[in-house]
């Protein structure tokens, strides 16, 4: 199998155009099927929900093979059957998102698209349609463009042009399938593989019998400043970049944890190659945590808080990077997105000054609480869906770690609590109470000196400013972002801080929240779509 070449080298060739006004982004050479397919997968790989396929050509210039790549791409099944649509003009996949296969080629008139639900398929999920012209609607509608032409030299010439919605993702995916060429693996398999809410994408690539993770992480604009000229994500410390996350996985590897080796980078494009840790998980397939893997989990955070971590990572023949501390400044503005996004939600109305400084002067109180507690690294998302077990390993290597790249020096405490009170799963008090029981037992063990006193007084904080921050996340998610799916957590983490909010450092923070009703049951219909 051959890698797509791109326009430069291949001088003169060009295809036949679409009548459509998308711009040509690229014209790539295809050496036999099995390059056309690899496009086909690597296009699936960044298609999204709204997406229009427009596939041109004549007669066996390949438009079936490549509709074919895509569809077994989306459904993750390369041995799926796609039959051509030629005499049903519409073949639908329940893939995720769903695909519409449309072949207009037996179409007698452009007014019958809309009796195959063209417009309603177009706005559920991905379309991709054949003969596109036999309908000037669809082609109006395409927001990617594939001519296909035969090259009499063999092969196929292709010609790809994309609206401005779906151009820079077109860009990113021929970038990734140049990146790995330069990792060699030209034409190694790409899947689409786990999201989370952050922009990271990620997807896993077969390198012979192993599989390697591929994780797109291009750098992000700041958001607009919000305080002291500077926006959320410098005052809270999230990553720009990827390096953070080569600089953090390089030292836990080194201290003995199991931290995905980093196999290829490219730094300044946001990509890395690094290894798959596996699959298991601390929870069972109903969702409920599997109590012996949390408490391995916890045993684990023990062993890392006893490491004394550097403040600055180095990473081999590249930059040194500087863990930024969990500071004040941040855990205000963290908490901050409770009385920004969650408070309006939930009272249907803006919080008034004297309400914001109240909240503001109670949290600077409980934080000047932490001036004397235990700090360490910590991960921040340390959680069911970024704990990988490992039953084939040995002791702290059975923990597999992948999401740390925002990693701080601050309250050890926090990343308890982030385990103990699960925002995606429910720990029952009994759970979180033996797990931080066996954490505190772990710590004492190799420190009889350890503060246990102030450890519980430093999870109480933390829990509470967690579930927080994450309240206000959540709304912003859905009101920002357009993702709903984080709501259903809403009530676990309010049940959580009910729990926590009963120790004496959080008694006035309980009465505010109290006296706004952030404790009470959820009104389903409170939370209200984008408008």
């Amino acid at each position: 199998m051959t890698a797509p070449g791109r326009a430069s080298d291949l001088p003169g060739k060009g295809p036949q155009t679409l009548q459509a006004s998308l711009p040509v982004l690229h014209r790539l050479h295809l050496a036999d099927d099995a390059a056309t397919r690899m496009l086909g997968a690597d296009l699936a790989m960044v298609l999204a929900a709204g997406d229009v396929v427009a596939l041109s050509g004549d007669l066996g210039a390949g438009k079936s093979t490549l509709a074919r790549a895509v569809i077994r791409a989306l459904a993750g099944n390369g041995d799926l059957e796609v039959p051509s649509p030629t005499y049903t003009l519409v073949q639908p996949y329940e893939t995720e998102p769903p695909v519409a296969h449309f072949d207009l080629y037996r179409l007698a008139s452009g007014d019958e698209l809309d009796e195959l639900g063209f417009a309603e398929a177009a706005e559920a999920g991905i379309v991709l349609v054949e003969w596109p012209d036999r309908a000037p609607d669809a082609l109006r509608a395409a927001t990617i463009t594939i001519d296909l032409a035969v090259d009499p030299e063999g092969g196929r010439q292709a010609t790809i042009g994309a609206g401005e919605r779906a151009a820079a993702r077109l860009e990113r995916t021929l970038a990734i399938r140049d990146f790995l060429s330069v990792a060699g693996l030209a034409e190694a398999p790409r899947q689409r593989f786990f999201g989370d809410a952050s922009s990271r994408r990620y997807e896993t690539v077969a390198s012979g019998d192993e599989t390697l993770v591929l994780m797109d992480a291009p750098r992000q604009p700041d958001g607009p400043p919000i305080k002291d000229g500077l926006p959320y994500s410098q005052i809270v410390h999230l990553a720009e970049d990827v390096t953070p996350f080569v600089a953090v996985a390089t030292a836990l590897r080194t201290a003995g944890f199991a931290a995905p080796a980093i196999h290829h980078a490219e730094l300044d494009q946001g990509l890395l190659l690094i290894e798959h840790l596996g699959a298991g998980q601390i929870i069972d397939e109903d969702r409920r945590p599997i109590p012996v893997r949390y408490h391995e989990a916890a045993l684990f955070l023990a062993d890392l808080h006893g490491v004394a971590w550097p403040s600055e990572l180095a990473i081999a023949n590249g930059p040194v990077h500087r863990l930024p501390h969990y500071d004040r400044r941040a855990m205000l503005a963290e908490v901050e997105l409770l009385i920004d996004w969650y408070l309006p939600d939930h009272t249907g109305r803006p919080a008034t000054e004297d309400e914001r400084e109240l909240f503001g002067e109670c949290w600077a109180a409980i934080l000047d609480e932490l001036k004397d507690g235990e700090t360490s690294l910590v991960l921040r998302d340390y959680h069911s869906p970024n704990v990988i077990y490992r039953p084939d390993a040995e002791g702290i290597l059975k923990i597999g770690l992948i999401d740390f790249q925002d990693a701080m020096i601050g309250p050890s405490a926090y990343d308890v609590a982030s385990l103990a009170q699960d925002a995606r799963v429910d720990v029952p008090a009994e759970l979180e109470a033996a797990l931080t029981a066996a954490y505190l037992e772990r710590r004492r063990k190799e420190d009889p000196g350890f503060d246990g006193f102030a450890f519980e007084r430093d999870y109480a904080i933390m829990a509470a400013q967690r579930a927080s921050k994450i309240l206000g996340i959540f709304v912003r998610l859905l009101k920002r972002d357009g993702k709903p799916q984080y709501l259903r957590h809403i009530p676990r983490i309010k049940g959580y801080l009910a729990r926590t909010l009963g120790h004496p450092s959080l008694s006035a923070l309980r009465h505010i929240y109290g006296e706004w009703g952030i404790l009470d049951a959820d009104d389903p219909k409170r939370h209200r779509s984008n408008d």
